[in-house]
C-alpha cells in the first residue's frame, strides 16, 4: 500500500485527502516512479477547484515530480529500474508516493541535479523554455513585460531573459517580492499595488512600451497587459490565477494596435518525444552553467498539501514549492 493526496469532488483545499491505495502497476510503454519529491503549480488548484475538468474521480493531483523507476511495462527501452528520472506532463497523480506515467513523458536525470531541484523545475522551467525561446523568437535588448514575477515561472524567467539579454519587466505585489525580482535579474520591477503599471512601462521605455507581454494573472490583468504593448507587440496568456479571460472582442486587438495574442501550453510545444527532451536538454543546459538558478521558496510534506495550495493561492510563496513524501 502507499499513500496519496485525493479528490473525491471539486472544492477548496479542504476538498483534499490523504489517503492509502495500491499502486498501479505500469502497463506497456509506461514507467512508475517512486517519488522523492513532488512539484506543486497553480495549474494543480484548476483541477482541484474544478476550472479545469478531471478525467474521472477520485482522482489525485500534479504532474510534476522526480524520483526513481521502481517498475517498467513492457515495450519501453532506454529506461530502466533504479533510473534517476524528472517529469512535468503526463496523467495526474504526482501527489502520491508512487506515480505511474507514459515513459515518453520521463526524462534522466543528470546527476548534478537532485530530486526536490528537478520537482521544482521541470513545469516551472519547461514553461519558460516555451515562452522565452519558442512563443516568442526573443533576441537582445527586446523589452517584455512579465506578470508574477517572483513566482514560480517568474524567478525563472527573470533569470534565463538576463542571460538572453532580453529586458524584463516583472510587476509584484510587495516590495520583499520586488527585491526577488531584481536579485534574479529583472531589468526593472513595477510594485502594481502602490503603482500604475502601464504609466510605469510607458516612462521605463520612453513610451516605446512592449514588444511581448507575459500573463499568467488571467482576467484582472488582460487589459493591463494589452496596453503595455507596443503596435503589433504580442500577448501571451499562459495562465488564470485571478480567473479565466472570457469575451474577448476581437476588435481590441486591432484597436490596441494590430496586436497578436496566443493561448499557449506546455502540451502544445512538447507534443513529441523529441520535442520534449530537446526543451529538457535547454533547461538543463541553463541550470548547469548557472545562468538559472533554482529556488524552493517553501517545502511542505505530502500529506500537507493543501498548507501548500493555501499559500500559493494566497500569494505567499515565492520561487517553487515542493511536496516531500
Amino acid at each position: 500500500m502507499a499513500k496519496r493526496i485525493q479528490i473525491e469532488q471539486n472544492g477548496g483545499p479542504e476538498a483534499l485527502q490523504w489517503a492509502e491505495v495500491t499502486p498501479a502497476e505500469p502497463k506497456a510503454g509506461e514507467v512508475r516512479v517512486k517519488n522523492h519529491a513532488v512539484g506543486v503549480n497553480f495549474i494543480d488548484i484548476y483541477f482541484r477547484d474544478g476550472l479545469y475538468k478531471a478525467p474521472a474521480m477520485p482522482t489525485s493531483l500534479g504532474t510534476e515530480g522526480a524520483g526513481v523507476i521502481d517498475a517498467v511495462g513492457e515495450g519501453v527501452t532506454g529506461l530502466s529500474v533504479g533510473d534517476r528520472v524528472a517529469y512535468a506532463q503526463g496523467p495526474l497523480g504526482s501527489y502520491s508516493e508512487y506515480h505511474v506515467l507514459p515513459a515518453a513523458k520521463v526524462v534522466l536525470l543528470p546527476g548534478s541535479i537532485d530530486f526536490e531541484t528537478a520537482a521544482a523545475m521541470m513545469l516551472k522551467g519547461l514553461t519558460c523554455q516555451y515562452l522565452l525561446r519558442q512563443t516568442a523568437e526573443l533576441k537582445a535588448g527586446d523589452v517584455v513585460l512579465f506578470h508574477a514575477a517572483a513566482g514560480g515561472v517568474g524567478t525563472f524567467a527573470c533569470q534565463w531573459a538576463k542571460a538572453l539579454g532580453v529586458k524584463l519587466i516583472g510587476t509584484v505585489s510587495t516590495e520583499e517580492k520586488a527585491a526577488l525580482a531584481r536579485a534574479n535579474g529583472a531589468w526593472e520591477v513595477i510594485n502594481y499595488s502602490k503603482e500604475d503599471v502601464v504609466e510605469r512601462v510607458k516612462e521605463l521605455t520612453g513610451g516605446a512600451m512592449c514588444d511581448v507581454a507575459y500573463d499568467s494573472v488571467g482576467k484582472d490583468t488582460w487589459l493591463t497587459s494589452l496596453d503595455c504593448l507596443k503596435p503589433r507587440g504580442l500577448m501571451v496568456s499562459f495562465g488564470n490565477s485571478s480567473g479565466p479571460v472570457e469575451g474577448v472582442n476581437l476588435a481590441i486587438l486591432n484597436q490596441k494596435g494590430s496586436l497578436f495574442v496566443t493561448r499557449p501550453s506546455l502540451n502544445g510545444y512538447a507534443d513529441t518525444p523529441e520535442r520534449f527532451k530537446a526543451m529538457c536538454q535547454d533547461l538543463f543546459s541553463v541550470v548547469a552553467n548557472g545562468d538559472v538558478k533554482v529556488q524552493i521558496g517553501q517545502r511542505f510534506a505530502l500529506k500537507d498539501a493543501a498548507k501548500a495550495h493555501i499559500a500559493l493561492a494566497g500569494r505567499q510563496t515565492t520561487g517553487s514549492t515542493v511536496l516531500l513524501p
